[in-house]
């Protein structure tokens, strides 16, 4: 099948690795990278299945201005809620294209570890399960492959987790013990399915691979861009030294500003992704966040 990734960061570039293995792929970022099968925009906009790996908050812009319609399917890699306007990525890439040729992955896919085609499950998500087969099926035989029509609750997983992360590197930062940190994840993902259910999701979705799955991985690993934020944190580090010494975008970040909008605007109870915001914006003692939590 013809493919292409568009944006070649690690994720991008991992999913190229991966749906490279049976498939002619080409791969294309904003920035030349000596990467076989690197192409111009205009090349990989003619494939018929393209992979969109671009950060959530560049989304829109992107689209506006570099996308033209050819009929093209899109799997959406991305995992991110616009922080201007709370617009989920489903709503975004709606503007440009039909919800049937629309797909969506989540699941724990830490970029390095795909890379080395080492094991993991991913869930598809689009309203349209053919073509959420179709992309599950081209994934290679290292990945096992769902797929499920909850497009919303797969959004909501796939951006929350990135801010339950965020307190997890603050709970393991402060060395406050595994207690803790289990007891944080598990509120975390009570948390997330009490927004999503909100907007429509399904609950079992957070309880599947894209929820729990993905949140259990990335709240405890330094390999998670957003746990290493919350390492920063916990050290007193401001948020401009923690984004310079990451070097990457980490999602949860402007995640936690939407949902903190999202919140106020819904009145939606999100007292972990409050305190995040709090520490992240406001510059509040992470022990203070932990102690008003126990409250």
């Amino acid at each position: 099948m013809k493919i292409a990734i568009i944006g070649a960061g690690k994720w991008g570039q991992a999913l190229y690795h991966a749906y490279s293995q049976d498939n002619d792929v080409v791969i294309h970022s904003r920035t030349v990278k000596k990467i076989e099968n690197f192409v111009s925009l205009d090349e990989a906009l003619n494939r018929e299945y393209l992979v969109v790996a671009l950060p959530a908050q560049f989304v829109r812009a992107w689209m506006e201005r570099n996308f033209e319609d050819r009929g093209q399917n899109i799997l959406v890699a991305a995992k991110g809620i616009e922080t201007s306007t709370g617009s989920f990525l489903n709503d975004i890439y709606g503007n440009f294209v039909s919800a049937d040729r629309l797909a969506f992955i989540s699941g724990p896919s830490f970029a390095a570890e795909v890379q080395k085609s080492l094991p993991t499950a991913l869930i598809i998500s689009s309203t349209n399960l053919v073509l959420a087969q179709t992309y599950a099926d081209l994934l290679p035989k290292f990945i096992k492959g769902y797929v499920s029509s909850d497009v919303v609750g797969a959004e909501v997983s796939g951006a929350y987790k990135n801010v339950i992360a965020i307190a997890g590197g603050v709970c393991d930062g402060l060395n406050l013990g595994n207690n803790a940190r289990a007891a944080l994840i598990s509120r975390g993902l009570v948390e997330m399915t009490r927004f999503g259910e909100a907007f429509g999701a399904k609950t079992e979705t957070f309880l599947s691979l894209g929820g729990a799955g993905d949140l259990f991985l990335t709240a405890s690993s330094t390999l998670s861009r957003n746990y290493r934020v919350g390492l920063g944190l916990s050290k007193g580090k401001s948020m401009d030294d923690i984004l310079e010494d990451l070097g990457e975008v980490a999602e949860g970040v402007p995640t936690a500003k939407a949902l903190h909008k999202i919140a106020k605007d819904k009145e939606i109870y999100l007292p972990i992704a409050q305190e995040v915001y709090a520490m992240i914006e406001e510059g509040k003692d992470p022990m203070k966040s932990v102690k008003d939590l126990l409250r």
